[in-house]
């Protein structure tokens, strides 16, 4: 076994290499000295040399740890503001309804990074969500539809993750939804304010904005495919009653099929004005209870789950009259979450609230929030 303080005096003594030699590798230990070594007791202490690489076996050598060592997952960006990203993503699209009326190119990069953005937050956190589903119509001045189609894109890679898209396939989706209704631009403005009274002629007029916006997509050539063809289909609905084509499920575009869902529930619970909104449980309610069955269930509940209709505090009136609490949500059951009964159908409060999980009790449901209810 090799002594440390034999290295070093090794070194210590070790003549220079002349310029012809050949160099002594630098993994190679040092020759041994000619002559013995005189006594330790009169040597003076040499200087700290640094031995030669490798003066321990690999086994005995603890590892160095270096930033080129670290992992990338382990530095991690911090997560972005969901309130100036939502409102910068408003204002792109504000822009692309400039680009209509100038004929300039348009900017897929810029969508794609804002849409990927986008994603990332949602990965981080629910924020972005929130601020999207909970964000008013805007009042006059500001672009309704940039608005509408801002929560679209939002809410649709929400509801994409939820289902296993991948997130290059999240990040199209959150660009198409962008994009589905800039034909409704070229119609008049007051038609979107009116579309439950709609003449004949009103309603054809309508029903063409989603071949519009494709001619625009068409025409600003996007860098892939699957754009045009979702954009087109975000009317059509399973059972063949939406438009232009009359497509049933089976053949509708995937994501035609979440941008048909998150387009009817932005345009429920955030109409452009006049109209009166609808809170988040209402428009699902009004969602479920479609005559004909417009919407794949999956989606609706993968929309629910990320909703919480009644996150845990929430205040909630049951078809008896009793008052309760929601104390945890059930994710496969988001309507019938567990609530502490505070208050009986009389409106007196119990001494001692009692538990119920709704989910396990099919004749009792929620009615409404007890804010809605004038309570």
């Amino acid at each position: 076994m090799v002594r440390m303080s034999d290295l070093v005096r090794g070194v210590a003594r070790e003549k220079p290499v002349e310029p012809a030699a050949k160099a002594v590798p630098a993994e190679a230990p040092p020759p041994p000295p000619s002559r013995p070594a005189p006594p330790r007791a009169v040597e003076p202490p040499p200087r700290p040399v640094a031995p030669p690489r490798p003066v321990e076996s690999p086994r005995d050598a603890a590892p160095v740890a270096s930033v080129d060592d670290l992992e990338p997952a382990s530095i991690e960006p911090p997560v972005e503001s969901a309130e100036p990203l939502f409102a910068e993503l408003q204002l792109f699209l504000a822009r692309v309804r400039e680009l209509m009326r100038t004929g300039d190119a348009f900017p897929w990069s810029e969508l794609e990074q804002l849409s990927d953005r986008c994603v990332a937050s949602l990965a981080a956190g629910g924020d972005l969500f929130w601020v999207a589903n909970n964000a008013a119509a805007p009042a006059g001045g500001v672009d309704y539809l940039a608005f509408h189609q801002a929560r679209v894109a939002v809410l649709s890679i929400a509801t994409g993750a939820c289902v296993g898209y991948e997130r290059p396939r999240q990040v199209q989706l959150g660009m198409t939804g962008c994009l589905i209704d800039v034909g409704l631009w070229q119609l008049p403005e007051g038609l979107m304010r009116r579309l439950d009274a709609l003449s004949a002629d009103e309603q054809t007029l309508y029903r063409s904005h989603p071949r519009l916006s494709v001619e625009w997509i068409r025409r600003w050539a996007p860098p892939r495919e699957g754009f045009a063809e979702a954009v087109l289909q975000h009317h059509e609905r399973e059972q063949g009653q939406g438009f232009p084509q009359g497509l049933h499920g089976t053949a509708m575009h995937p994501d035609a099929k979440i941008l048909s869902l998150l387009d009817t529930y932005t345009g429920l619970t955030a109409p452009p004005p006049p109209r009166a909104r609808l809170r988040p449980h209402e428009a699902i309610r009004e969602i479920v209870r479609s005559k004909h069955e417009s919407f794949a269930s999956p989606l609706i509940k993968a929309l629910l789950s990320e909703i919480s209709v009644f996150p845990p505090g929430t205040l909630v009136r049951l078809n008896t009259g009793e008052v309760g609490r929601v104390t945890a949500v059930n994710r496969n059951y988001p309507l019938r979450p567990r609530v502490e009964i505070v208050a009986d159908g009389k409106g007196q409060r119990l001494a001692s609230p009692k538990t119920t999980d709704l989910s396990e009790a099919p004749f009792l449901y929620i009615t409404g929030a007890v804010a809605e209810a004038g309570r």
